[in-house]
């Protein structure tokens, strides 16, 4: 193997994890949708449910990470979660078919399917990206434009998901959600046959040897091999990991805004017709897989070409260079919205602009920090640490939920943040402004400090 190409385990991964996301984004295009149309539940509680569940999602691969790290491996981790998360999809679809004739039995179908699914969730996610690092030698080069191509995967999935799911089930009819959601039940369930099926052929490292198997035991005792203490350098590598999973809350509590607030903003007050089509609120959120697709590969050759003139970022610059365009996403949007009226619906330009910014703050953040993980952690920790590392997700997520709570609706008193009230959709944007842009300019700060502490990683 060259060392510019990619092994195909890679690629395995990357349709894998491509149908996986596809299950997931179908079902978050249409599920706030579903709750205040369907289900008939007010935006605030919509948001309150949403933001538990996303968060969950992103707790649960802490245990995940830790039953594949002792126990079972990445391979039946990854094999266990697809199973609960097929079946959470379609209680989901059950969900949707007992609306209008059982609301009580569908609200506890509805909670019974988010629980499968943040917990096959948490037995999948940490462990398939845990293996795209494995797939290469210590120190290799291509760790983060693989972790950049495997990026591509998951937008792939979540670009045709909305449009997929939408189209099937935000048709302006409640009872059409539940052909969403089985939808997105059928592309869990063809992940789950594409990884059995080429599993063992591909995943292997380098010299052929499988990776993502189950730890080995002592032949004689059957107790697990005991690790070995941490030195210093590994302490501090995985301090860096810590410090900037801090970061990476400010991040995605702004960047998942798209399953909630920015739903409402597009269903509420974005002039959605094209050509005489209505284009559905749900459609939006793929703007942002459709651009990390686009620009994906030009991240990936910007990031090589400086890595072999040495010239590359850091990743905690590249991770506060993500914080910018998040906050300059949020900027623009407050300005397409300033002096707006309630009821008066602007522009789909100014919500496709603020996602391919995000975009753009997404590729120098997520693929990298993935990426920071597996580099920083000694592979006796990997899985654990990509289960912290989804723990800072699952934090950003349940706050991102909290402040779509504060989405301003004039039947309703002004709601307050931290003392700064919120009166006007401008108001609540710039409150991503803030936020995203300190945090962006703190981290810029001490990357030279988080530098030393890689100990000659980048």
């Amino acid at each position: 193997m060259s060392t510019t190409s990619h092994p195909k385990g890679l690629y395995l991964l990357f349709v894998t994890e491509m149908w996986e996301r596809f299950s997931y984004y179908g079902m978050r295009a249409i599920f706030v949708l579903f709750m205040i149309k369907a289900l008939m539940f007010d935006k605030a509680h919509a948001a309150d449910i949403y933001g538990t569940y996303t968060g969950l999602v992103y707790l649960t691969p802490l245990i995940g990470g830790y039953i594949a790290d002792r126990y079972w491996g990445n391979r039946r981790s990854i094999l266990v979660g697809g199973v609960l998360m097929a079946i959470g999809q379609f209680m989901l679809f059950f969900s949707g078919s007992l609306h209008d004739s059982n609301v009580q039995s569908a609200a506890w179908l509805l909670y019974g399917g988010l629980g499968m699914l943040i917990a096959g969730n948490g037995l999948f996610k940490p462990n398939i990206s845990s293996m795209v690092g494995q797939l290469y030698p210590a120190g290799d080069k291509r760790v983060d434009s693989a972790f950049t191509i495997f990026y591509m995967g998951i937008n792939a999935g979540s670009l045709i998901a909305p449009l997929v799911c939408g189209t099937l089930g935000d048709t302006g009819h409640p009872a059409d959600f539940k052909w969403g959601f089985m939808a997105a039940g059928f592309g869990m369930l063809l992940s789950l046959v594409i990884f059995s099926l080429f599993k063992n052929k591909y995943l292997v490292t380098p010299e052929g040897k499988p990776i993502g198997m189950a730890p080995k035991r002592h032949h004689d005792s059957g107790e697990k091999v005991v690790h070995a203490p941490l030195t210093r350098v590994e302490k501090e590598r995985l301090a860096v990991i810590l410090i900037v999973s801090a970061f990476v809350i400010f991040f995605w509590s702004a960047f998942e805004q798209a399953g909630a607030s920015l739903t409402f903003f597009a269903e509420e007050q974005t002039n959605r017709n094209l050509l005489g089509f209505t284009v559905p609120a749900s459609y939006f959120q793929s703007v942002n897989p459709i651009s990390v697709v686009i620009f994906a590969p030009i991240f990936a050759i910007i990031w090589t070409k400086l890595g072999k003139n040495n010239r590359e970022p850091n990743s905690p610059v590249k991770m506060a260079l993500g914080l910018f365009f998040l906050a300059l996403g949020y900027l623009v949007i407050a300005f397409g919205v300033e002096g707006l009226e309630p009821g008066v619906k602007v522009s789909m330009l100014w919500l496709v602009s603020l996602y391919v910014l995000h975009t753009f703050g997404e590729l120098c953040l997520s693929p990298i920090g993935l990426s920071l993980v597996v580099k920083l952690s000694p592979a006796r920790f990997t899985g654990l640490m990509m289960g912290i590392w989804f723990l800072s997700n699952a934090a950003a997520n349940k706050f991102a939920g909290t402040l779509s709570e504060l989405y301003p609706d004039p039947s309703k008193p002004v709601p307050h943040f931290l003392g700064y009230a919120i009166n006007n959709l401008h108001d609540f944007f710039m409150l991503f402004v803030a936020m995203a842009g300190v945090s962006s300019l703190v981290l810029f700060a001490l990357s030279y400090k988080l530098k030393k502490m890689m100990h000659g990683l980048q």
